[in-house]
């Protein structure tokens, strides 16, 4: 970073009067604070990292106080990141404002395969952070060892089920799986056995079924994992607690189990049951039905809930979640995404996958694809519908997938929605479906006042034309925005 582009971020940081998810202050007037590790580490276990910025009080006013030894200042944040691992290296600026010395550390995201980074003072469990808004967060032992099982490539799909015995297993789906690996996997068609084909596609291990093999083909996989099911629940109102008008609390309300097969159509025929039509007449007045969610995607985000899910004894207990409201359907997963994707790559990265095993089987069986094509399915489906595009995000260790419909008029108006739906950056394409509109209706008379009000910022503001344009809410993630100027003038 120059000195020029810190002098703009203080000024910045100043003038909102908060720190963010990438941003932290440091007063250091009299001495070095003594104990960065967790800064340190919830930067580093970030992708975009984060800015350490010394000499700035955060009191009112957020006054400029300076640092005591600049040459001092990095010797001794120098050493604490020496006390990580893996070792942390900081790039300083120095700049003087209002006739004090400021001096930033910028602390690099490091790679997943890398991840946690945490201070060796006190272990990877206890020393592990997260950043969350403006604080720093022990990471729980599940985070921590998402990361491990990401590093050392550990696939708990394919942990054997002692218990779960091979006769337990139901004859004719193995038949049918069986007969499809001959035809598609010609090399096993000949000279190998059944039993030897089981073994080398991970359905068992040593005569004792896999996970993936015992979730797939047992007649009841709940009987040794009780909540590896789906609930779903049908809302009177927008939040979970609102009652109807009898004072009921659900409209409808089950727990789905069985094989994964089995549940993936109970749960598709759950959601149609409970999702309302709409009568349309098309401009030559023919009338047709119109659904509240695509059909199709719902079926990929329960699919893509049951196949990517973390699978781990972490998350043995926390049953897959449908949830319909009367403006939205959420899907929630047990495991945030795997490997080096982040949300706003979903569908246009190929991504890692954690359960190849459960995947293999599954796509040989005829149930997924396995092409990564999910997520642009669901998009697709969803524009065709005239309908917001899906929302996916990350939050605590869980994947959620938000749709919304049309037949909730909400009370809030346009601009709060368009707001809440850019707290992450959003490609024009994303904004234009998530509201509904034309593309010149959306950026000239929505998105546009927005940049111009200050609420909306894009994140490459020198170049407002680039393909890589996003647009992110000033209000909930200007810090990023902020970042990413700086960076560019880097």
């Amino acid at each position: 970073m120059q000195a020029e582009a810190l002098k703009e971020l203080v000024q910045e940081v100043r003038r909102r009067q908060a720190e963010g998810q990438t941003i932290e202050l440091k007063s250091a007037e009299h001495g070095c604070p003594t104990k960065l590790y967790d800064t340190l580490s919830a930067f580093s276990n970030q992708d975009e990292g984060g800015i350490l910025i010394f000499g700035i009080e955060e009191t009112d006013g957020y006054p400029v106080k300076g640092v005591y030894d600049p040459q001092d200042l990095q010797k001794k944040v120098t050493e604490q990141c020496k006390q990580m691992e893996p070792l942390v290296r900081a790039l300083f600026t120095i700049c003087e404002i209002e006739g004090k010395i400021i001096v930033s550390a910028e602390i690099p995201g490091v790679d997943a395969s890398e991840r946690p980074v945490f201070y060796k003072g006190v272990g990877r469990i206890k020393g592990s952070y997260i950043r969350v808004g403006e604080s720093d967060e022990p990471m729980s032992e599940y985070e921590v060892y998402s990361y491990e099982a990401f590093r050392k490539r550990i696939h708990d799909d394919i942990r054997t089920i002692p218990e779960g015995k091979r006769r337990l297993l139901e004859e004719k789906r193995l038949n049918d799986y069986l007969l499809a690996v001959k035809q598609e996997r010609r090399n096993l068609a000949e000279h190998v056995s059944e039993e030897e084909i089981l073994e080398l596609m991970g359905v068992i291990s040593d005569g004792v079924p896999t996970l993936a093999g015992f979730l797939v083909f047992s007649r009841y996989p709940q009987t040794y994992f009780p909540q590896l099911c789906i609930t779903a629940v049908c809302l009177p109102g927008t939040e979970m607690g609102m009652l109807g008008e009898e004072g009921e609390r659900f409209l409808d309300n089950k727990r789905i189990t069985g094989s994964i097969p089995d549940m993936l159509e109970e749960a598709v025929e759950f959601v149609r049951k409970n999702s309302r039509t709409k009568t349309v007449i098309d401009e030559d007045g023919h009338r047709r039905d119109k659904p509240e969610y695509p059909i199709k995607a719902v079926r990929e985000a329960i699919l893509n809930a049951l196949v990517h899910r973390d699978y781990s004894r972490y998350t043995e207990n926390v049953p897959i979640r449908i949830e319909m409201y009367r403006d939205r359907m959420e899907v929630v997963n047990s495991g945030g995404l795997y490997g080096r994707i982040s949300a706003s790559e979903l569908g246009r990265v190929r991504p890692e996958t954690r359960n190849a095993v459960l995947a293999n089987i599954l796509e040989l069986l005829k149930v997924t694809e396995n092409r990564y094509s999910g997520i642009p399915t669901m998009r697709a489906e969803f524009l065709q519908a005239g309908l917001p595009a899906p929302v996916f995000s990350v939050v605590h260790g869980e994947f959620k997938v938000v749709m919304k419909n049309n037949f909730f008029k909400e009370s809030r108006d346009w601009e709060e929605n368009i707001l809440e739906f850019c707290t992450v950056p959003r490609t024009r394409s994303e904004i234009i479906a998530f509201a509904g509109k034309s593309r010149t209706y959306v950026m000239t008379k929505m998105v546009l006042p927005l940049i111009e009000a200050g609420k909306l910022n894009r994140t490459i503001p020198d170049k407002p034309k680039s393909s890589k344009q996003r647009y992110v809410s000033y209000s909930s993630a200007q810090d990023f925005a902020l970042c990413c100027e700086v960076r560019e003038k880097v």
